[in-house]
C-alpha cells in the first residue's frame, strides 16, 4: 500500500509502498477514503525532520535531558548508538482520516466490515491507504455526511474540547485568537452553541474567512483599532471567554487574553503557545482561570483508553474522545457545522507532496483545509514487501518484533554474524519498512507467518510485547525453527508448559534472551569461583527507578509485571553463578497505601538452591536514578566477585582488591553465542530446564507474595 513518509533523519518526505498494517486486539482495520493535513502541527512535524542535529535537540530539550541521563546510566557509546538508531527512522504523518472498515476486533462489535468511518491518533489515523486504529479512536459516519467531511473529525474534536472547557453559555461573548483551521472550527462550534464570538488573527485572509464562517466580527492583531474595537465588542466588561487557537512561539496570546478577558473570566489554550504567564496586573487581580485543553478530549495519552480499549463510564464522563468525535459529526449532520468552504485543495497520495509544498511555504497559494483522497485504497493487500534480492550466508534469520531494543541489541549483532536478515515482522508498515532498509533486510512484512512458515528460514528472534512469546515460540519450535525469544518465556503456567511440550516435540534449538550471564564480568567471575564446591551467597540489588502503573509493562494481560517481566533477568543470574537448581523461594513486598505505587515493585526475594546456595534480590523503585542501577556481590570461598551497573568490577581475593577492567551487559555475547551454537561452534545455550525454572520462579514469587509462605518450586 502507498503511505507518505518522512525520514526523520535526513528529513526527507516521499511516498513509497509498505506492507498493510495487521489487525490486533481492540482495533479496527480501515480503508481510508480520505484524510486532512492538519496544517500547522505537520508544518512544525516536518520541519523537526528537516532540522539538522542541533537544530532537532533545540527544539526537543526534553529527549536532550533523556539522552543526558542514559549516558550517566548505559555509558555514551551505548548511548549514542541509541540516538542514531532512533534518528534513523522513518515517520508517519497525519491524524484524521475517514474510510471504509475493512475487518474489526473490536471488543464490543461496534464496527463491521463496510461501515463508513472517521479515525483519529498520531501514528495511527496515518496518510496511508489502510490504517489500523484502536476501537475508541473510530466513529461511525451518519449517511448524509461525506468522506471529505468526515475527515475533519480529529480537528473538530479538538476544537470541540476547548469550547468545552470554556463551559460556554448561550450569550456568552468568546474571543478566538488564531484563526487557522482549529481557530475556524471553533467558531462554527461557538456560533451553534449561541455565542457571540470575535476573532483575531495576523492574516488578513483569515480575518475576512472567519467573518464569512460565522464570527460577529474579527480583526488582524495589528490593527490600530483592534483594543476599542474589543471594548466596544463587549460593552466594556471583557470576555466571558478567550479560546488560543494560535500556534506560535510568542507569549502575545496570553498576555493579550489576559488584557482582554473580563473579571473572573477563562482563558483556554488549546493551540500550542508560550505560556510565560504574567501574574500582575490581570491574571492576578481579575482572578482569572487559566486552563489548558487536552487535544481531543478525556481519553487522550491515557493508555488504559487509547490502546487497551477501556471506555470511561459514560455517567462519570460525558464526554470522550470518542464521544466528542461522535459530536462534531452529529454536528456535521444535521447542517450545524459546514466544512465545504475550509478545503482548499484536494490530492491523491501519490501527489501529496505537492500539498507539503504548499504548506511548507514553497508553493505560495492561499490554504486553509487540504485534503488526500485514496482512490485505490482497496486494492492495497500485500502485507510484505521485498526490498532487495536474497544473498548466500549459512543461517537465514528472521525477526518477529523489531522495537528500539531489538533495534539496539539484537538486530545489529546478528547482523555483523555470518547470517542473512531475511524477514522483519511489524505490526505496522512503515516501521517494518523501515528496519528492514535499515539493517538490510530482504523483506519486511505486518503477517508472523511471513517468517513462521517460511522455509528458507532456520532460526526466529521473537522481540514482541511480553503476552505474545509463548505464542510464537510454539508456533517456531512447532516449525522445527530454532528460537531466540526475548524475555519472558511466558506469563503463566499454561503458557510455560505449552513451550515444554512444543520444544521436547521440535529439532529446534531456545534461547531466551538472559543476556546478563554472557556479560564479559559475570563470566570472570564464574571463572574465579567455579573450583569452590562451597555452596555460594548471591546478592543482587537493583535500583529499578519508579514505573508507572499505566506503563505496558504493569498490565498483567500485556507485560505481566515487573516480577515476570524484569526479575526474571536476575533469577537467571542467580542461577549461573551458583550453578544450581532452585528448590525454594521467598519473597516480601512494600505496603504502602499510596495509590501510584505498584507494592511488587519493591521487593525483597530470597531463593534457596539445591547445592545449599543462596541468593538475595532485592529490586526497588522507590530509589534515585543518581545511584547505579545494578549491584551484584558472589561470595564463595574466601573470594568475592562485584559488579557495578556492569560497567566495572571488582575481584575481592587475598585481602587484595582486583579491578576488572570489563563493561558490557551481555547482549553481543548471547548473541554470538547461540548464533555459535547453531554453527556448531564450541559454545553452549542455557538449557531448558533452566530457562523453565527461572520462568517458574518467578511464578512462584507471586505465590510467595499473595500466600505469605515459601513456595517450593520443582518440575
Amino acid at each position: 500500500m502507498k503511505q507518505l513518509i518522512q525520514n526523520f533523519k535526513t528529513g526527507d518526505l516521499y511516498v513509497d509502498d509498505v506492507p498493510v498494517p495487521s489487525i490486533s486486539q481492540n482495533t479496527v482495520l480501515v480503508e481510508n477514503k480520505f484524510s486532512l493535513i492538519s496544517a500547522g502541527t505537520e508544518r512544525g512535524t516536518v520541519k523537526v525532520g528537516k532540522a539538522n542535529l542541533i537544530g532537532k535537540a533545540r527544539q526537543r530539550p526534553d529527549l536532550v535531558a533523556q539522552v543526558l541521563q542514559n549516558v550517566k546510566k548505559e555509558g555514551l557509546k551505548a548511548t549514542l548508538n541509541k540516538v542514531k538508531t532512533k534518528l534513523d527512522s522513518l515517520k508517519a504523518l497525519g491524524y484524521s482520516t475517514s474510510g471504509v472498515v475493512r475487518a474489526s476486533m473490536d471488543s464490543n462489535g461496534k464496527f463491521k466490515p463496510g461501515d463508513r468511518v472517521a479515525c483519529a491518533g498520531q501514528d495511527y489515523a496515518s496518510h496511508a491507504e489502510i490504517v489500523n486504529i484502536p476501537q475508541n479512536l473510530v466513529a461511525k459516519i451518519p449517511d448524509n455526511v461525506s468522506f471529505e467531511d468526515a475527515s475533519y473529525t480529529t480537528l473538530g474534536a479538538i476544537a470541540l474540547q476547548g469550547v468545552r472547557q470554556a463551559e460556554t453559555r448561550l450569550g456568552d461573548k468568546v474571543c478566538v485568537i488564531g484563526l487557522g483551521l482549529l481557530g475556524q472550527l471553533t467558531i462554527q462550534l461557538l456560533k451553534a452553541n449561541g455565542c457571540q464570538i470575535f476573532g483575531i488573527d495576523l492574516s488578513n485572509d483569515l480575518v475576512k474567512l472567519a467573518q464569512e464562517n460565522g464570527a460577529d466580527n474579527a480583526l488582524n492583531r495589528a490593527d490600530s483599532n483592534l483594543k476599542s474595537t474589543l471594548s466596544t465588542f463587549t460593552d466594556g466588561h471583557g470576555f466571558d471567554s478567550i479560546i488560543i487557537t494560535a500556534a506560535t512561539p510568542s507569549n502575545d496570546p496570553i498576555e493579550l487574553s489576559a488584557e482582554i478577558t473580563r473579571k473572573k473570566g477563562k482563558v483556554i489554550v488549546v493551540g500550542a503557545v508560550k505560556m510565560d504567564i504574567p501574574r500582575d496586573p490581570d491574571f492576578y487581580r481579575k482572578e482569572l482561570d487559566l486552563r489548558m485543553s487536552c487535544s481531543y478530549g478525556p481519553g487522550r495519552y491515557d493508555i488504559n483508553y487509547e490502546e487497551n480499549g477501556n471506555d470511561y463510564p459514560y455517567a462519570y464522563v460525558r464526554y470522550t474522545e470518542q464521544r466528542n468525535m461522535e459530536t462534531f459529526l452529529a454536528l456535521l449532520s444535521s447542517g450545524k457545522i459546514s466544512i465545504k468552504h475550509l478545503t482548499t485543495h484536494s490530492f491523491v497520495i501519490s501527489e501529496a507532496l505537492k500539498a507539503y509544498d504548499i504548506i511548507l511555504g514553497k508553493t505560495e497559494e492561499p490554504h486553509i483545509g487540504i485534503l488526500l483522497e485514496y482512490p485505490d485504497s482497496n486494492k492495497a493487500t500485500s502485507q510484505i514487501t521485498t526490498i532487495q534480492k536474497a544473498q548466500a550466508k549459512n543461517y537465514q534469520v528472521g525477526f518477529i518484533g523489531a522495537g528500539s531494543f531489538a533495534q539496539s541489541y539484537l538486530i545489529p549483532n546478528v547482523k555483523n554474524l555470518n547470517t542473512t536478515l531475511n524477514t522483519v515482522v511489524t505490526s505496522k508498515g512503515i516501521s517494518g519498512k523501515s528496519v528492514a532498509q535499515k539493517f538490510n533486510f530482504l523483506k519486511a512484512s505486518t503477517n508472523p507467518d511471513d517468517v513462521l512458515t517460511n522455509k528458507d528460514i532456520q532460526t526466529v528472534f521473537i522481540a514482541t510485547p511480553h503476552n505474545s512469546h509463548a505464542k510464537y515460540t510454539i508456533n517456531a519450535l512447532n516449525e522445527n525453527k530454532n528460537v531466540f525469544v526475548e524475555k519472558p518465556l511466558a506469563m503463566t503456567i499454561n503458557e510455560l508448559n505449552d513451550v515444554k511440550h512444543a520444544y521436547q516435540n521440535s529439532t529446534g534449538k531456545l534461547m531466551v534472551g538472559y543476556n546478563r550471564r554472557f556479560s564479559s564480568l559475570a563470566s570472570k567471575i564464574k571463572d574465579e569461583i567455579k573450583s569452590s564446591l562451597e555452596p555460594k551467597v548471591v546478592n543482587i540489588r537493583v535500583n529499578a527507578g519508579f514505573l508507572e502503573k499505566e506503563h505496558w509493562i504493569q498490565n498483567p494481560n500485556v507485560g505481566g509485571g515487573r516480577i515476570i517481566g524484569e526479575i526474571c533477568h536476575f533469577v537467571d543470574l542467580a542461577q549461573f553463578f551458583t550453578g544450581s537448581k532452585p528448590v525454594n523461594v521467598s519473597a516480601v513486598s512494600i505496603n504502602s497505601e499510596n495509590a501510584e505505587l505498584t507494592p511488587n515493585d519493591n521487593i525483597n526475594i530470597t531463593i534457596t538452591f539445591q547445592n545449599g546456595s543462596i541468593a538475595n534480590i532485592m529490586y526497588l523503585a522507590n530509589g534515585d536514578k543518581s545511584l547505579p542501577k545494578e549491584l551484584i556481590e558472589v561470595f564463595c570461598g574466601g573470594k568475592v566477585g562485584r559488579i557495578l551497573d556492569f560497567r566495572s568490577g571488582y575481584l575481592h581475593s587475598g585481602n587484595k582488591i582486583q579491578k576488572l577492567k570489563l563493561s558490557g551487559k551481555g547482549h553481543k555475547e548471547e548473541v554470538t553465542n547461540f548464533i555459535e551454537v547453531l554453527n556448531s561452534k564450541e559454545s553452549e545455550l542455557i538449557s531448558f530446564e533452566s530457562l523453565y525454572l527461572t520462568t517458574l520462579t518467578t511464578f512462584k514469587i507471586h505465590d510467595a507474595l499473595t500466600t505469605g509462605m515459601p513456595q517450593t518450586i520443582n518440575l
